[in-house]
């Protein structure tokens, strides 16, 4: 009683002990350990944990002291309870306060508090290793998990020690006992350490192979074991072994001596054949399967192939070939946990065949072989699908999933057979909630091919699935539902629709109203009710007859609830798209103003959705959508015409054209609201591109063809250019004027009989001395503009005012002079293109701005117009791809390069053959062609592209240094854009590239200016180069490098330039991410130079420059820590954690540190939320 009253004050905040009173109680406390009675002992157990915070640390070093002493007592209740004691002292302690007497039972207690004892390792080592031999196996596994603990963090001489001291203990081998506890150590070590135990897998695995052929089922699981955890955490040092360790896996994963799988007649008679195996296992009494060990060998090699399968994707078609048919052999395990086991390696092998990338032309791709084998794997799974357990049939739905994700369609000729597996499942009464939302899973993903001939026997248990009182099943059932819908009637193939849905359309409109109704269920199965719903009126409206008007109306109400809308409307977009034309009527008066008000709120995915409904609405119901609703809609748009979110903005510009093309009335009225002058602020925007610019030229055309008064050619043209010609204020950024220009051109275009007099009065505006720059700028795109569309060959003087504009002395205008040659070029091709071709040969210093307008012509030509042109284009710019000028020449390049794609089979080897040249210059010109043939989407170019880049990536060995660094340039553009064209070459690309990365003395020189030197690196920008090449690779062709190849010269870049420096710093964060156990075998390397980073300190004397661009390097390389630090035990690298010391006990980096962990952590919660 008296000990439970102590530990209730000692709970106290209040309580406060002096000297004398904390020296008692320590001493009392202390002595009641040794208590004959249990209870007092645990209660004064209970008692040193708040007892630690409210004494002076000299009475903790006593209370230490003490309990390590009865941990060495002769009396085995003492030990326990003091190492108990001392666990719950360890677990009182903050982490800095340790004191030194807790190394005597480190090893017991403290995995976290290795890093503070490195002192006493060697010591603890001594102690430990004896106990691996000791006659109790509870020991020797407390003793594995204290090693564990130890090599985390140990020195390497201790290490050393212990590896030694292992394996001549294994090599020896006195018994068999103690070498199992040997394996299982060094197993555990691997897993710990792998990055420190790899250079001595050469003297490990041959030993481990060795013992693997001894008959005893526990060592060889525990060989099996080591060999899993050698693959997982020492990937570089166990790869000449992998084929060893494949075999040995695959010998014993079939490895059932006591069990007689009886092949032949596993498919003629299997109903016989499981009623003789029960006959069998039920008569034998002389053997019982408590005794068979065999199945726990067969499972640690299957979870060993799992590791050898995921972690090394470069064997893919050598897995398709040996592992995959053992492992789908094994799908008829009779041992349920290794049967689990084996349906998880072959999984993983699928999803390493996700990214479905070639693996080399001369083999077959791994998704066709996984095809040529679907059928061996239905036929394993077939008879595995009606099992009685619930585990195995949840693993055949999990694998038939996975099959289709990575596959596609790759299950349609199979489905008669598996469909009746997946109807037992769904109609089985043992079926647990979770197999049946696998079942309905795998359903769903097979259920986008016309399954006609089962619908009768899969409507009924999808039905009851709707109705089951689990959500989550009805939530699944409800979107398999929605896709027979899609099934049952395809609008997209109206061929296809010769079948008749009448027998299943009440019972899937019966399940999906109840749940559309409910209003106390769950909101996933409320928004999956919703989607359904709308599916069915939107396939098979025309067959509800009066259900309809009712099932709209709840719809209406579902719109008005905060939770369902954005349900709803997405919903109702898809009804509003149907082509059998669904009466809205009855709630289009509600729900349009509805709709409008939506567009007030913050969610930004409710407006998109909104603003796509509207627009599908006005489309197809026109005649019921009343002036007042577009008014209400159209109130709400100004707010949303905004650069912030140009997304939003294109939705509303293409709702806008849609009005003007079917209610062109309701438009007279936004020319006195603000929606057109926030229209026209936003062509003003530097911002404006792509689709929302093509949605913005859509709108004025239709807008200028409605013929509303006030908003005619004239007064739209006036609006637009208006600011230009007022000269109130230029505009600031030279895309305005594009994006003007464009407009222009569009209204021009509709309205064609306008077109010749602004095109004269743009003329005489660049012909004007007096028009400024900012007009004459805007007069030359909108005739581009104009001319790439209308021939505007009968303007007599336009060729002489725009060569005249090529002598302007602001650099735009000469710019945009250019481009609008170039364009009005494309308006005529045979009366510009020889007059462009004709003034670059005849005017030598307009030359490059000329070949800019052949450029523009080029690139927006038809390539059956210019055709005819390309033999007299071609050998113009062969004359000056030698130019000195690099401008010119990259324009050159260009020209060459685009001109290729209209006729890659001539051109193409004629580009091939001037690699040859002596000049560098044109060499450098045909690699940088090159990268201009490339792009991210199929051209016809691309097969013979790949059967001859290699040739082009060989002036990577050129002599001249400009043309090795265009070759660079060209593979990262392939890399990055097309990786598929470069994959096969890296074996012999990679080493001149990585020979790219040094540092070259010869290239470094002295430049005097005044009296400062000043030192230039002429290699810099070639080794920049380099490492960008590398920074994408690791994007597009990780699977094909060797990491740790990579990491060495990663590591060199994180001693270079600035430039390179904050390449490499980002590669190393990337790395952190995509191979976490390659970077932790390197980490002692990576942490010096980043320390050496951190620490640097800039003159004093420096410009701000240089103080300026040192803080944004140390920024730098505190995200590379912090990304380090990510991965699991880096913390635990002594040299890691003496440099998260350092950082800490430096306040600068202290804060940059913090900031950026903050950062990281906030970006991680965003990417959650918007996924």
């Amino acid at each position: 009683m008296a000990t439970n009253d102590l530990m209730s004050e000692l709970q106290k905040d209040s309580i406060k002990l002096d000297d004398d009173s904390e020296r008692k109680v320590v001493k009392m406390i202390l002595k009641l350990l040794e208590d004959k009675n249990g209870e007092v002992q645990n209660l004064a157990v209970k008692c040193l944990g708040p007892l630690v915070s409210k004494v002076k640390e000299y009475q903790v070093e006593t209370i230490v002291d003490t309990l390590c002493t009865n941990m060495l007592a002769d009396k085995e209740q003492l030990r326990d309870i003091s190492s108990i004691g001392l666990k719950t002292v360890i677990g009182e302690l903050p982490p800095v306060g340790v004191c030194s007497p807790l190394s005597d039972c480190w090893c017991v207690c403290s995995p976290l508090q290795g890093g503070l004892l490195v002192n006493f390792h060697p010591s603890i080592l001594s102690c430990l290793l004896p106990q691996l031999t000791s006659p109790r196996l509870a020991v020797r596994k407390r003793t594995i998990i204290a090693l564990g603990h130890l090599v985390m963090s140990c020195g390497n001489l201790v290490f050393v020690d212990l590896i030694e001291h292992l394996l001549s203990e294994l090599s020896r081998n006195d018994s068999m006992s103690t070498t199992r506890t040997y394996i299982q150590c060094i197993a555990a070590i691997s897993r710990q350490a792998g990055h420190r135990i790899g250079e001595y897998l050469e003297k490990i695995i041959p030993l481990v192979v060795k013992f693997c052929n001894i008959d005893d089922d526990e060592l060889r699981e525990y060989c099996i074991q080591a060999f899993e955890s050698f693959v997982r955490r020492c990937p570089k040092e166990v790869y000449p072994h992998v084929g060893t360790v494949i075999s040995i896996c695959l010998k014993y994963l079939t490895y059932d001596p006591n069990y007689n799988y009886d092949d032949e007649d596993e498919d003629e008679n299997a109903m016989d054949a499981d009623g003789a195996d029960e006959d069998y296992q039920g008569s034998d009494d002389e053997y019982s399967d408590d005794d068979d060990m065999s199945w726990k060998v067969r499972r640690a090699a299957a979870k060993c192939l799992d590791a050898v399968v995921s972690t090394r994707h470069e064997m893919l078609p050598e897995f398709y070939r040996t592992v995959s048919p053992a492992l789908i052999a094994r799908f008829k395990e009779r041992e349920e946990n290794v049967k689990a086991d084996v349906f998880h390696a072959y999984l993983s092998l699928l999803k390493q065949t996700r990214p479905a990338q070639s693996c080399g032309m001369s083999d077959i791709s791994p998704s066709l072989r996984v095809l040529l084998q679907v059928p061996m794997i239905v036929k394993a799974l077939h008879k595995q699908m009606k099992e009685k357990s619930v585990k195995t049939r949840q693993c055949c739905f999990n694998m038939l999933t996975e099959l289709v994700n990575v596959l596609p369609g790759a299950l349609t000729q199979h489905i008669p057979v598996l469909v009746p597996g997946i109807i037992f499942s769904l109609n089985d009464k043992s079926s647990s909630s979770n197999l049946k939302i696998d079942a309905l899973s795998c359903l769903y993903v097979n259920s986008h091919s016309p399954t006609m001939f089962y619908l009768s026997a899969l409507v009924p248990p999808v039905v009851a699935c709707v109705g089951d009182p689990f959500y989550k099943i009805t939530s699944e059932a409800l979107l398999v539902s929605q896709q027979l819908v899609k099934v049952i009637r395809p609008l997209d193939q109206p061929e296809r629709d010769t079948f008749d849905a009448s027998p299943y359309i009440t019972d899937l409109f019966t399940c999906t109203i109840k749940r559309l109704k409910a209003a106390d269920i769950d909101q996933e199965v409320k928004e999956r009710a919703i989607s359904c719903m709308g599916q069915i009126i939107c396939n098979l409206g025309d067959s509800l007859g009066d259900d309809l008007p009712g099932t709209l109306h709840i719809f209406l109400e579902r719109l008005k609830n905060e939770i369902t809308r954005l349900t709803t409307v997405k919903a109702l977009t898809l009804i509003a798209g149907s082509t059998l034309k669904i009466d809205l009527r009855p709630i289009l008066d509600e729900a349009v103003p509805i709709l409008a008000s939506f567009l007030r709120k913050n969610q930004r995915a409710l407006k998109l959705s909104t603003l796509a409904a509207l627009d599908i609405l006005v489309k197809n119901y026109s005649d019921s959508v009343t002036p007042a609703m577009i008014d209400a809609v159209l109130a709400e748009l100004p707010p949303l015409i905004s650069e912030s979110d140009m997304h939003v903005s294109q939705m509303v510009i293409s709702f806008l054209t849609t009005l003007a093309r079917v209610h062109p009335l309701s438009l007279a009225k936004i020319g006195g609201s603000s929606i057109l002058s926030e229209l026209i602020s936003l062509v003003r925007s530097p911002l404006l591109q792509g689709g929302a610019l093509s949605a913005m030229l859509e709108f004025f055309q239709a807008l200028v063809g409605t013929g509303t008064s006030s908003l005619g050619y004239m007064d739209l043209l006036r609006m637009l250019t208006g600011p230009v010609y007022a000269q109130s204020a230029a505009l600031t950024h030279k895309q305005s004027y594009y994006s003007i220009a464009k407009c222009v051109a569009a209204l021009t275009r509709a309205c064609p009989d306008e077109g010749p007099a602004v095109v004269g009065q743009f003329i005489q505006d660049v012909k004007n001395s007096r028009s400024t720059d900012s007009i004459r700028l805007l007069a030359l795109l909108s005739l581009g503009e104009v001319g790439h569309h209308v021939d505007l060959s009968g303007q007599p003087e336009l060729k002489t005012v725009i060569l005249d504009a090529f002598s302007s002395s602001s650099e735009e205008v000469k710019s945009a002079a250019s481009y609008a040659l170039g364009s009005i070029a494309v308006g005529n091709l045979p009366e510009y293109l020889p007059f462009v071709l004709g003034e670059i040969s005849g005017q030598p210093k307009r030359q490059y701005l000329l070949l800019h307008s052949l450029k523009e012509i080029i690139s927006s030509a038809s390539v059956t117009g210019l055709k005819l042109y390309v033999e007299g284009v071609w050998t113009l710019l062969l004359k000056h791809c030698e130019c000195a000028e690099e401008g010119t020449r990259n324009v050159v390049a260009e020209c060459l390069g685009k001109l290729t794609l209209i006729d890659p089979e001539t051109l193409l080897p004629r580009l091939k053959g001037y690699l040859l040249s002596g000049s560098s210059y044109a060499r450098s010109s045909v690699v940088t062609a090159v990268k201009f043939t490339i792009s991210d989407h199929p051209q016809t170019i691309d097969p013979l592209l790949k059967n001859c880049i290699g040739d082009f990536l060989k002036t990577l060995e050129d002599p001249d240094l400009n043309v090795r660094r265009v070759a660079l340039v060209t593979f990262n553009s392939a890399a990055h854009n097309k990786p598929s064209l470069i994959r096969d070459l890296l074996d012999t690309v990679l080493p001149h590239l990585y020979n790219e990365t040094k540092v070259r003395k010869e290239l470094i020189r002295e430049v005097e200016m005044g009296p400062f030197k000043h030192t230039v690196d002429d290699g810099l920008d070639i080794r920049k180069a380099a490492f960008e090449c590398m920074y994408t690779l690791l994007d597009s062709c990780l699977d094909r490098l060797d990491i740790f190849e990579f990491l060495n010269h990663v590591e060199d870049g994180l001693k270079d330039h600035y430039d390179i420096k904050m390449l490499t710093f980002l590669m190393l964060a990337r790395l952190s991410t995509l191979c976490p156990s390659a970077v932790l075998q390197r980490l002692d390397r990576l942490v010096e130079p980043l320390r050496a980073t951190c620490t640097t300190k800039v003159k004093a004397n420096s410009v701000k420059q240089e103080f300026e661009k040192q803080d944004e390097l140390k920024r730098s390389a505190m995200r590379a820590v912090v990304a380090l630090l990510t991965i699991p035990e880096a913390e635990k690298s002594p040299l890691m954690s003496e440099f998260q010391s350092q950082i800490s006990s430096n306040p600068e980096l202290a804060a940059i540190f913090e900031n950026i962990q903050r950062d990281s952590s906030s970006a991680n919660m965003e990417s959650m939320d918007t996924s």
